[in-house]
């Protein structure tokens, strides 16, 4: 009897754990959500991200607060968020760097780049601008490629760090033209290795679409190409590598919503459906177009299957790069 009575309890407790799950689960979200990003306060992530939360909170009667992990290529916000409870209450707004290049450059990670994650949807892509000084004589793509194979160890490049989407993007570069001679001069962070360019310290750059739509617009820089196959909504002026003659270039930093591993399912449709109703809302996509970013959603499926797609694709790019961290 006894062990009837441990046996009926036993089941009483799993019964009602179960039903609080449930419970929890059907009334999310009841407190305020974090959405983590992975960079400073300013950048494009930050803008983009401070937006979709207010857009969002209202919509789901919760506050959703902003707040900014910066630091080692994206993997603090990472580890952060694979570590944090799969209730629901940890959005991680990631991008192309956290996943498709760290996972190659760095040697060891605490966390799987896949395994640790689920996937929400994403939220925009952003193609990168080929840029050069002001003072340059190069007016395109062609006149960038003939002043270079002239005598490619003489031009240079600055990137924002090893292993970041602007140093791939001009080692891809660099291969599709046969100039592996160029120098690579990577700076600490992306706002120096603008600022290198617009000084004439260095010959090109590969630069996020925001400050080069600007400084183009300024003449602070001169803009010759983006890195995707169609041309920006926010510089739609620019032609694409293709357009200029450059084949196989193309790159683009996606940015996606994650969660931790183990997030209920219902919970993950719940935040796949609000994301996608603000990116397709009018003023986010304005918001974004503005910023070089082109709205696009997808389902948590596809968003997986395009991380280990991208995993795999950006592996050998990272290793013929020689770019590696402890």
């Amino acid at each position: 009897m006894k062990c009837l009575t441990r046996f009926l309890l036993y089941i009483l407790v799993l019964v009602t754990a179960l039903g609080g799950l449930a419970f929890a689960q059907d009334t999310y979200p009841n407190k305020p959500i974090k959405l983590v990003l992975s960079f400073d306060a300013g950048g494009v992530s930050d803008v983009l991200g401070r937006a979709l939360a207010a857009k969002i909170g209202p919509s789901i009667g919760q506050t959703i607060f902003v707040e900014n992990r910066p630091g080692a290529g994206s993997t603090v916000a990472a580890a952060f968020v694979a570590n944090s409870p799969p209730d629901g209450y940890t959005v991680w707004l990631q991008d192309l760097t956290a996943h498709a290049i760290n996972a190659s450059l760095y040697k060891r990670l605490s966390f799987d780049p896949v395994k640790a994650f689920d996937t929400v949807t994403l939220v925009g892509y952003s193609p990168l601008m080929l840029v050069v000084p002001p003072q340059s004589p190069a007016k395109s793509v062609s006149d960038l490629v003939t002043m270079i194979k002239s005598n490619p160890s003489k031009f240079n490049y600055a990137s924002a760090g090893s292993g970041t989407g602007n140093h791939l993007s001009a080692e891809i570069f660099k291969k599709a033209i046969g100039a592996n001679d160029v120098v690579h001069i990577p700076y600490k962070g992306s706002a120096p290795s603008v600022q290198a360019v617009m000084a004439n310290e260095v010959n090109f750059s590969f630069i996020s679409m925001p400050p080069a739509i600007a400084n183009a617009k300024a003449g602070t820089l001169k803009g010759l190409a983006v890195t995707a196959n169609q041309r920006s909504s926010g510089a739609p002026e620019i032609s694409t590598m293709k357009e200029a003659g450059i084949q196989n270039a193309e790159l683009v930093i996606y940015s996606g919503i994650l969660v931790p591993a183990g997030t209920p399912r219902s919970i993950i449709d719940k935040l796949n459906k609000e994301f996608i109703k603000a990116v397709e809302s009018d003023d986010i996509k304005a918001l974004f177009i503005r910023n070089g970013v082109e709205p696009i959603t997808n389902t948590p499926e596809a968003l997986k299957v395009q991380i280990q797609n991208d995993i795999a694709h950006f592996a050998p790019i990272v290793k013929a790069s020689g770019a590696t961290i402890d």
